[in-house]
């Protein structure tokens, strides 16, 4: 084969209709109900130093929300887990952002029975993903609390990842408007629930708080779970009352694109003194050198 022929996988690369693609080149169909309606499941794990972390969690979480949502991928999990290695392999990737998803499919035509839908999976890697720069990183981020509430539970479970983003969009948009980094939407009762993925954690008093309900419950979030417990901090799960974000003594969010990432203002005021604080930078550490535990981390045979 000729070598402009090759395909360049270097900037990442996807699984479509059962052929490894170009990342550029990747597509669905534009009558999948998955782009039309949104109707569509999805999970992202890292990987980090070339090797997958907690991918088992990921995988788990997966076929959940695609039971929830009535949803076959076709693809059982060592099929699913030899897919994306192939993705970060052929990529060469070291650190990557890796996404396997499973859309409704297209249904006869005229026909609105989602049953009669032939579902897709699809996956694919790119580059790793940090929804904070590097400044941000550095010095924390600031988060706008928007009025704009969270789609309620009773209409999608929240606890399945899906792309019914528009109000996380919205809120999004009015944050950046206003100056902030990113946004927390709350609840009906005007507790905050979560952010455009990612979760929320405040510090009161040594205590580490996070919201129970009305969010997708992150591997990040469960990993900072299993952290707080394992460091002895005593942490409380219920909901959390945007003033009690706003005068925290500390705050960050957890997010598989970065982890753990401090929070130093909230609605243009300081967190405290507006430095990141000592649990902040504790748990950030720790997650990061979990990164390196065998039973977290499979590698990848490039």
């Amino acid at each position: 084969m000729a070598a402009d022929l090759v395909p360049d996988y270097s900037k990442g690369c996807a699984f479509v209709r059962g052929q490894y693609v170009p990342i550029a080149e990747a597509s669905i169909a534009i009558t999948d109900l998955g782009f039309l309606h949104s109707d569509a499941t999805y999970d992202v794990v890292s990987v980090w130093d070339g090797a997958f972390f907690r991918l088992d969690a990921h995988l788990e979480r997966f076929k959940r929300s695609c039971q929830s949502w009535r949803l076959d991928p076709g693809v059982t999990d060592e099929q699913i887990t030899a897919i994306l290695s192939q993705c970060v392999r052929l990529s060469g990737l070291r650190a990557s952002y890796v996404e396997m998803l499973c859309t409704r499919g297209q249904t006869p035509w005229g026909s609105r029975d989602p049953r009669q839908a032939v579902n897709q999976f699809y996956a694919f890697a790119v580059p790793y993903v940090w929804i904070a720069n590097e400044q941000q990183r550095l010095h924390g981020l600031h988060l706008r609390i928007s009025k704009v509430q969270r789609i309620p539970a009773a209409s999608v479970d929240p606890t399945t990842k899906n792309y019914h983003w528009n109000d996380l969009t919205m809120g999004l948009l009015e944050a950046l408007d206003g100056g902030a980094d990113s946004v927390v939407l709350v609840d009906a009762h005007g507790h905050v629930v979560e952010g455009p993925g990612f979760n929320v954690f405040c510090v009161r008093d040594g205590r580490l708080i996070t919201p129970d309900q009305g969010m997708l419950e992150g591997v990040t979030r469960r990993t900072v779970i299993e952290m707080a417990h394992s460091l002895g901090v005593e942490l409380e799960i219920r909901p959390v009352q945007a003033e009690e974000l706003r005068s925290a003594d500390e705050a960050f969010i957890s997010s598989s694109g970065g982890g753990v990432l401090a929070v130093t203002r909230v609605d243009g005021e300081q967190i405290a003194n507006g430095s990141i604080g000592p649990v902040t930078r504790k748990l950030t550490q720790t997650y990061w050198d979990l990164h390196k535990d065998p039973t977290m981390a499979l590698p990848i045979a490039y």
